[in-house]
């Protein structure tokens, strides 16, 4: 609001002029209302009277009329209300109003939800929690279940015997509850005397013996009373009716008994004798005997009060070591009464079971090259029986496998069963062993089983490859002379290498490991032969060097290398060998060169007739290891006429087991190795010169190659 002076400014006269300004803020509803406490605790008496106003705190709301707190909520309760009070400043306030009486047997705690809602839009409002616990008072006397209870005893019973024990319950809380048993003035002092009570449990025992003839019956009044300040009290009447029975038990005595027996004891052995009574008379005094459960004994008769126990089945100590035999003898009284008496009875060992091996066959794999003296595996047994009887000592049974004593190949612990390896194993020589162990105990007589023992060698890749073809001195290279106007695809050589660890292992692969021209050889990676790709031209050299590594499948992979020398001539001359037999370690190479130039002038031509017969005869014995057996001296082999159906190259294979006929053919010879021969036991080359005659039928010898 501004404020101006009607009259007219004079610049001369004044200089300053002032303007009054008045600002007023308008409130907005944005606060909520906040009481001063989030929850509020109230203890209130059970015994409060309706209409009580307790006070609670008040919520605060910084906005100003209309927005501040206009009312005030309460959750819904059939026992509390609100009444809502209003200040000099106009702030709002509420106090807690009992309508209905308090029960704190009927809920002791009341949780109850105070809102306060001001007035501004949209309306805010907040909330606090109330929590009314309610305090008990003395208003429930203790109670009884019963206003009288009727108990049973027999006379005689053991001073201390429970009677009865009462409860009495009291709804109040704390000491308000907490009970005191006491008898009344009206029980009898002869009473209390016989019966004690426990004024904190309830429990009524007896202090005396009870006889039915001196009294039948016994009444107790008896008294629960709270520890208020202001106590109540319940009470009840407690009858007890002795029971006339008769009053002495039945007996047993045990003679003549056996605590421990042989478990082969035969049918009908006697254990021990019995004898019953009872001193009471009449059918009190009658007496009976029984086992208390089903075992393999029986009690037998002998006269009214006389039992003999036997046994009655076979006893088998291996499933029940010890009996726990209980006898019960009841009497015929109403109601009857009953003794017991147990006895321990113990059966003794005998060796009437043989060791039993968990496995009825044992497979055992050892890896070839084994070290001596090293733990192949465990085969021990089990005994059911005891002591000496339990005690097992393992053989090998002795017996041959190949001329040589189980005993030199494999040994056993005696007293655990632990196998072990005396040698090393190869797997070339023998790939496997059966025998049989035997478990013996030591009772008498001794009783024992055996099982069979199944060794299997496994293979290690510990043999390389073998070049046998084509034929070479050790640490030299083959030397092959082909025509130079081969023909595209023509055999150049074969690469043969046998291998003699198993099938797994001996799988032999060829490649090329120097080669001067990839263009002009191919290998075949399987049968090892090498072929020309191309026809030779007068770019290529005369004298090529092959080198081809024969490589297994195992793992690490073994290998050998062979070089081969390949000549190029422009004709071949055959040539024949000096003489048919050629020992071992001893190279035979003749090459005679026959060179025939036709064509004269301008239509001559040159014929190249390669006919190139090369015999390179090796027989050369490998060296001894410990795979390989010294090999036999060189034999004559008699060369078949060759089938024309044969191609350059036959191979019948099976896992580098050879079964059928192998034949390698050369510029230079032959190669043949003959099968069967037995499994593992090596492969046998025979190498022959080509022959050179009219035909090929006729007879020649060569000298074989055979490693085992």
């Amino acid at each position: 609001m501004c404020e101006q002076n009607p009259t007219f400014l004079d610049y001369e006269k004044a200089k300053t002029y002032e303007i009054y300004v008045q600002l007023e803020i308008t409130d907005i509803n944005d606060n909520a209302p906040q009481f001063r406490r989030d929850k509020v605790e109230l203890d209130i008496s059970e015994s409060a009277t309706p209409g009580e106003k307790f006070s609670l705190t008040n919520a605060v709301d910084p906005d100003i009329r209309p927005n501040s707190i206009i009312t005030y909520n309460l959750s819904e309760s059939k026992h509390f209300s609100i009444e809502i009070q209003s200040g000099i400043d106009g702030a709002k306030y509420a106090d807690l109003v009992l309508k209905k009486h308090l029960d704190r047997e009927e809920r002791a705690v009341h949780n109850l939800l105070l809102t306060a809602v001001d007035g501004g839009v949209p309306v805010r409002s907040g909330t606090a929690s109330i929590i009314v616990r309610v305090l008990d008072v003395n208003d429930n006397a203790p109670r009884f279940d019963r206003e009288t209870y009727t108990v049973n005893i027999t006379e005689n019973a053991p001073i201390g015997t429970l009677v009865i024990k009462l409860n009495a319950t009291d709804l109040d809380d704390d000491t308000n509850a907490e009970i005191a048993y006491s008898y009344t003035l009206y029980t009898f002092e002869k009473t209390q005397e016989m019966f004690s009570l426990d004024s904190n449990t309830g429990e009524i025992k007896l202090k005396d013996v009870i006889d039915f003839e001196k009294i039948k019956s016994f009444e107790m009044h008896i008294q629960a009373k709270d520890k208020a300040l202001s106590p109540l009290s319940g009470q009840c009447e407690v009858k007890v009716f002795v029971t006339d029975l008769n009053d002495n038990y039945p007996e047993i005595t045990i003679q003549s008994f056996k605590s421990a027996i042989k478990e082969n004891a035969a049918i009908g052995t006697v254990i021990a004798l019995i004898s019953i009574s009872d001193r009471d008379s009449g059918d009190n005094g009658k007496v009976d005997l029984s086992m208390n459960q089903h075992l393999p004994f029986t009690l037998n008769k002998s006269s009214e009060s006389h039992f003999t126990l036997a046994v009655s089945e076979p006893l088998d100590r291996e499933k029940v070591p010890e009996y726990e035999i209980t006898f019960i003898v009841t009497d015929r009284g109403s109601p009857p009464l009953s003794n017991n008496e147990t006895i321990a009875l113990e059966l003794l060992d005998v060796n009437d079971n043989a060791p039993v091996f968990p496995q009825s066959f044992y497979t055992i794999p050892v890896m070839e090259n084994n070290a001596p003296g090293a733990m192949l595996s465990s085969v021990a047994a089990y005994d059911p029986d005891l002591h000496e009887n339990q005690y097992l000592v393992y053989f090998i049974t002795e017996k041959e496998i190949a001329n040589t004593s189980v005993s030199m190949l494999f040994s056993i612990n005696p007293e655990n069963g632990n196998l072990y390896a005396l040698k090393t194993f190869d797997y070339e020589r023998e790939k496997e062993f059966l025998f049989h162990v035997e478990a013996r105990d030591s009772g008498v007589p001794p009783l024992s089983s055996n099982v069979t023992v199944h060794i299997v060698i496994l293979d290690q890749n510990d043999n390389s490859p073998v070049i046998v073809s084509p034929w070479h001195t050790q640490g030299s290279m083959a030397e092959e002379v082909i025509p130079r106007y081969t023909e595209k695809g023509s055999l150049v050589a074969k690469v043969v290498a046998l291998d003699i660890d198993s099938p797994q292992n001996s799988r032999i692969t060829y490649q090329f490991l120097q080669i001067p021209d990839a263009t002009l050889f191919s290998l075949d990676r399987f049968n090892g032969e090498i072929r020309t790709m191309r026809m030779f031209s007068y770019k290529d050299p005369r004298h090529l060097r092959l080198v081809v590594v024969a490589k297994d499948n195992g793992n690490p992979a073994l290998s050998a290398t062979v070089t081969i020398k390949l000549s190029t001539a422009e004709q071949v001359v055959k040539a024949i060998p000096e003489s048919t037999q050629v020992p071992l370690e001893y190279d035979v190479f003749s090459e005679v060169n026959l060179y025939l130039v036709i064509g004269l002038g301008s239509v001559s031509f040159l014929l190249l007739i390669t006919i190139l017969v090369s015999i390179i005869v090796k027989c050369q014995k490998p060296k001894t290891t410990k795979a390989h057996a010294v090999p036999p001296a060189c034999r004559n082999t008699f060369i078949p006429p060759r089938n024309p159906n044969i191609t350059d190259s036959t191979l019948i294979s099976n896992d580098a087991y050879w079964y059928s006929l192998f034949l390698a053919e050369t510029r230079k010879g032959k190669v043949v190795i003959r099968q069967p021969i037995p499994k593992g036991a090596g492969y046998i080359v025979s190498s022959m010169p080509q022959s050179t005659g009219q035909t090929e039928t006729s007879e020649s010898t060569a000298s074989t190659l055979q490693v085992s």
